[in-house]
């Protein structure tokens, strides 16, 4: 695969204070950077992962990462011979994504996207603007991004043979999506058919549950701030909460992000729907709210569960036995 992660985050606003004080105080994330039209925030040794910026040359945009100039040169070409204009960033605006060299191109649904190599880092230590143990990033890119689409089948031939990203899977009921993923992460990136175009959600992943939880106790002190309860997924088995941006689209903030092995990963039809409890979305139409829950009261009827998904240094074995783990591994538990 040429692109290698989610790189960066590129966020045109008008609304910088809201940002600067939004990012540190609630994500936790640093404000590297402040100048009168742009915030740059950190959240590891990356010089920045999300830019803020009220000038039309920073647009909303995900930007992904490439290994070298080399790589980058053989996207442009792929994205040209699909008949896709690419053009090149300026000296200028590189620096400002504190990156050596990018393109930005559009998908068929017209989102902006951009690839880029040679991202900068520093060896000041990340400092969070808020006590988290921080985030889960390096060869993983900084989380995930999330389109709304209005027909999925219409992109996910680009994004799968011209950008190079693979299906970890899909889910067609109660609503169409496909997740793909470029490294070992369940996925970088998901397309959701939600009848609309633009930006759905951007994720962050944290180090430990319990800074999701406080960033949702901090969310539930802010009226309307939590759009999505917290909840377990069913595919990338993340448990996380959605909360509105100050540009009103969404950030997950979530733990236990599942990996995989891209090499022979098979995709497959995800059939109990995207959550298997919580995620609960009281604002949409009555039909839907009755939908999303029938399909998460089936999953709850079917015992549907995973072993959370750790990393060496957060977690300790207690004492005791976990008799339906011991039935899934001798197989009398399926």
């Amino acid at each position: 695969m040429l692109i290698k992660a989610l790189g960066y985050v590129g966020i045109h606003s008008g609304k910088l204070d809201d940002w600067a004080e939004w990012g540190p105080a609630f994500l936790g994330l640093e404000l590297a950077e402040r100048s009168a039209h742009q915030l740059k925030f950190r959240m590891d040794d990356r010089r920045q992962r999300i830019l803020v910026s009220d000038e039309e040359t920073v647009p909303t945009a995900f930007g992904f990462e490439v290994a070298s100039a080399a790589d980058l040169d053989r996207l442009a070409g792929r994205l040209e011979a699909a008949g896709v204009k690419v053009e090149h960033l300026s000296r200028t605006e590189c620096e400002r994504r504190a990156i050596s060299d990018a393109i930005r191109f559009a998908d068929p649904a017209g989102n902006r996207l951009e690839a880029y190599w040679g991202a900068e880092t520093t060896d000041a230590p990340f400092k969070p603007g808020r006590p988290i143990s921080g985030f889960r990033t390096g060869a993983l890119g900084m989380g995930h991004a999330v389109l709304h689409v209005e027909k999925a089948d219409d992109l996910v031939w680009f994004y799968e043979d011209v950008l190079g990203f693979a299906v970890s899977d899909y889910l067609l009921k109660p609503f169409k999506a496909f997740f793909f993923h470029v490294n070992p992460r369940h996925h970088s990136l998901a397309l959701i058919e939600t009848g609309k175009s633009g930006v759905h959600h951007f994720m962050v992943e944290m180090q430990a549950l319990d800074d999701v939880g406080q960033a949702y106790d901090l969310g539930n002190a802010d009226d309307g701030r939590i759009a999505i309860s917290l909840g377990r997924h069913t595919n990338d088995l993340m448990t996380s909460f959605y909360a509105r941006t100050p540009e009103n689209f969404l950030v997950e903030y979530g733990w236990g992000g599942r990996t995989i092995e891209p090499d022979g990963w098979q995709a497959t039809e995800m059939t109990h729907g995207g959550s298997m409890w919580g995620h609960e979305r009281t604002w949409l139409p009555e039909d839907q709210l009755r939908a999303f829950r029938a399909t998460r009261a089936r999953a709850a009827r079917d015992g549907l569960r995973a072993p959370v998904q750790v990393m060496e240094g957060n977690y300790r074995v207690g004492i005791g036995q976990c008799a339906w783990w011991d039935g899934v591994k001798s197989g009398e538990v399926k």
